[in-house]
């Protein structure tokens, strides 16, 4: 080995020995690192997913394509990646509030502050001293730009993507936040996890809705994390009742992982759930206006998808309970602004009351000009 070579080296082994320390120190569970590159096969998987249109109406997926499927079109001088974990593992196993029907879901990773912020604000922390230190170029992402972390965080070896094509670690199950800071920094990769599913398909049979039409393949068409959250406008009305008490996200499949008996509960406290989004009541969402919405999941990601989408989430979940005491606070948004409620009212009165109770309230279609809605009359 040449003077230069061991030189390089040194340098190499030291950075990446920095970026580990920082990691650890920002509070991150893994550090991992990788080149500048996907998998094989990544972005022809990817491909294949937008031509069957199993990205429903998330346009960005098909606009953003070419540079999703390979990081290099992102930034060309990117040397290495290092992708970074946070445990956010729950307390207890989330499926549990499927048996409280008038308790609404809220998927584990929304039960507290924002983890774009949390990771992202460290991440920056660990990447202005790696620049200082290295004196190369870094960027930092957290889910909000055109990187594929899931198959870079198996590449590095942070995990494998499951059966349900969400991560999966050895060490923390399914319950891991993911960031990556891109560098021209040459570093020290570490070698891929491979794939321990095995024949195991408790994620794939857990699915409320059947959203996996094979293993390794999702249709988020039907995945119930996708229409709480993405989807605007009425729910397909043979989703609903499948959706259950779930007014954001889901869990199911990521909680059925075997793999989870390692997991551990988050540490960082800004990932621990809120005592009132562990187990809320239904009731008490359904007279949110747009002011107290956004007053009570302030730096929530919930309040990213807005009141009207989320009430009317709410009120598939009304329906679900078979809790009569819903149907007055259900009546009340029968006169909301936004169609989406309306809409989902009449669906939810039309389970909640009794035949007669719900014709006495048909003469309010009278008045409806709402296409959607006159629809959910129609086939209440």
């Amino acid at each position: 080995m040449s003077r230069q070579d061991d030189k390089s080296r040194k340098r190499r082994e030291a950075l990446t020995a920095f970026v580990r320390a920082e990691a650890k120190a920002q509070g991150f569970d893994l550090c991992r690192i990788t080149s500048a590159a996907l998998p094989d096969g990544t972005a022809e998987n990817l491909q294949a997913f937008v031509k069957d249109g199993h990205h429903g109406t998330m346009a960005w997926m098909a606009e953003t394509l070419e540079r999703r499927g390979d990081p290099r079109t992102l930034w060309p001088e990117a040397r290495s990646i290092v992708v970074l974990a946070m445990n956010y593992g729950p307390d207890e196993d989330p499926r549990r509030l499927q048996a409280m029907p008038e308790t609404a879901a809220i998927s584990v990773y929304a039960r507290n502050r924002d983890y774009h912020d949390v990771i992202k604000g460290r991440l920056k922390e660990i990447a202005t001293r790696f620049a200082a230190r290295a004196g190369e170029d870094v960027k930092v992402f957290v889910d909000t730009a055109p990187v594929m972390e899931k198959p870079l965080a198996a590449k590095a070896g942070i995990g494998w993507q499951g059966k349900h094509t969400n991560l999966v670690s050895r060490a923390f199950g399914s319950w891991l936040f993911l960031g990556s800071m891109f560098t021209t920094a040459e570093l020290d990769c570490d070698e891929p996890e491979v794939d321990h599913c095995g024949s195991c398909r408790a994620c794939l049979d857990a699915c409320p809705t059947k959203a996996f039409p094979a293993p390794y393949r999702i249709d988020a068409r039907r995945c119930i994390s996708y229409l709480t959250i993405e989807h605007k406008g009425p729910i397909d009305r043979d989703l609903r009742t499948l959706m259950g008490n779930r007014i954001y996200g889901c869990d199911d499949c990521l909680a059925a992982c075997p793999w989870n008996k390692f997991a551990k509960a988050a540490s960082e406290m800004k990932l621990k759930a809120r005592d009132d989004l562990a187990a809320p009541e239904i009731a008490q969402f359904l007279d949110f206006d747009d002011a107290r919405f956004r007053s009570f999941f302030s730096g929530s990601p919930v309040k990213r998808i807005g009141r009207d989408r989320f009430v009317r989430n709410v009120l598939i979940a009304a329906g679900n309970s078979g809790a009569a005491a819903l149907a007055a606070p259900c009546r009340a948004l029968l006169d909301d602004d936004a169609p989406e409620v309306r809409g989902m009212a009449v669906w939810a009165l039309s389970r909640l009351l009794s035949g007669d109770e719900f014709q006495a309230l048909r003469t309010r279609a009278e008045n409806e000009t709402d296409p959607d809605i006159l629809n959910e009359w129609e086939n209440a």
